[in-house]
């Protein structure tokens, strides 16, 4: 009998992750997306969801679902390109081309997608491409997929001198809210400087549309800035629009690019039109969602007052994305279990997913969660042994 011809390659991969605190596990969670979870025989408050606003379990979102279902089916069944495109697909694009002020917008299945498709499509082979050191994962595999060679800059002024030692042309891309330090990438000065290199602005907001700026409209409109030619815009439907997928927003030729030439537009399955269906009404729900922005960022401000007060090492950040830093994973991950076993759910993220010495507790605050919700947290934390820091 033959045996596993992976176990020399696996085994001591899997050796070294277990040595260094890295293995991941998934929890199976049995109730609905909501501040208070069902994990096995678990009833756990969790501070793990990208649920901003509280939208995947709002009645009217469900509904939603449920009635798009009932009229188009539960799949799509082809490409957008072959027959795949219903009306509730092209209803929604109309809807979010008017919430982000673009002239159209495109929807993709996944923001991992949507980033592929822009990069592997606009950036031409051995293009150059100038990222932020703390983009997605799914940006630095897009500007490897297209062959592009891709600068990684620190900060602002790391991104001007490469610029100027690169001459005309290239994309900037960035993420417009950083998805494990919680900070917002300065868009104003991103735009400049791409605009005076001749360049584009990709951004990448999947973890603003819906909580920052004037309506939810994301990073750019947080900083007063219109649409601009320049710059796409990327956004997900499954953090703050509680559903799921992505779309994109741009000009209408940039737009024509990727139905054109995007493989991973062109070669899967549209989504769901019922998740197209609910995705509409949640995006009304962000438009008209003032309240709950209101009653997140009261829970933002709640939590890192409170950090503070503990002498909790937190990262700079106004988002509810609030990074608790311990340094090594081992401590990382005694925290997030000393928090389960206070009946609270916050993740320990570590490396590869941050760098090296940064593990820590992603604390993702919702607008379902109460105020005594952010206190309970706060005492576990003040609890942990040999305290807080």
């Amino acid at each position: 009998m033959v045996g596993n011809p992976f176990a020399s390659l696996l085994e001591p991969l899997f050796a070294r992750v277990r040595a260094q605190d890295l293995w991941r596990r998934r929890e199976i969670r049995t109730s609905p997306q909501t501040p208070v979870i069902q994990v096995g025989d678990k009833t756990l408050l969790s501070f793990a969801s990208n649920d901003y606003l509280g939208l995947a379990n709002d009645p009217a979102v469900v509904e939603a679902m449920c009635a798009g279902a009932r009229r188009y089916g539960a799949g799509a069944g082809a490409s957008h390109l072959l027959g795949g495109h219903t009306s509730a697909h092209h209803e929604l694009e109309d809807a979010l081309a008017a919430f982000t002020g673009a002239p159209r917008a495109l929807l993709f299945s996944t923001g991992y997608m949507a980033n592929l498709a822009l990069l592997t499509t606009l950036c031409p082979r051995h293009g150059r491409v100038f990222e932020d050191r703390r983009n997605h994962a799914s940006l630095l595999d897009a500007a490897s997929l297209a062959h592009a060679r891709r600068q990684r800059y620190r900060d602002v002024e790391g991104l001007r001198a490469a610029l100027a030692a690169a001459g005309p042309g290239g994309l900037i891309v960035s993420d417009g809210v950083f998805s494990m330090d919680g900070d917002m990438a300065c868009v104003p000065t991103l735009l400049a400087l791409a605009k005076a290199q001749g360049a584009g602005l990709i951004l990448d907001d999947a973890h603003a549309f819906g909580v920052v700026g004037p309506g939810g409209r994301g990073t750019p409109a947080a900083h007063g800035l219109n649409y601009d030619p320049a710059l796409i815009h990327m956004g997900t439907l499954g953090k703050a629009f509680g559903v799921f997928g992505a779309f994109v927003a741009a000009d209408g030729d940039v737009i024509e690019a990727l139905i054109q030439r995007a493989r991973p537009y062109i070669y899967t399955t549209a989504l769901p039109p019922a998740l197209a269906a609910s995705a509409k009404v949640a995006l009304d729900l962000v438009i008209a969602g003032d309240e709950r922005r209101a009653a997140l960022f009261d829970r933002v401000l709640r939590f890192r007052e409170g950090a503070v007060a503990l002498g909790l090492r937190l990262l700079p950040s106004s988002t509810p994305i609030q990074a608790v830093v311990f340094g090594e994973a081992a401590r990382a991950i005694a925290a997030s279990s000393h928090l389960r076993d206070r009946g609270l759910y916050v993740p320990a993220i570590r490396p590869p997913t941050v760098p090296q010495g940064s593990a820590r507790l992603r604390v993702a605050l919702s607008a379902a969660h109460g105020a005594g919700d952010v206190d309970r947290l706060l005492d576990a934390l003040a609890s942990l042994p040999g305290g807080p820091a």
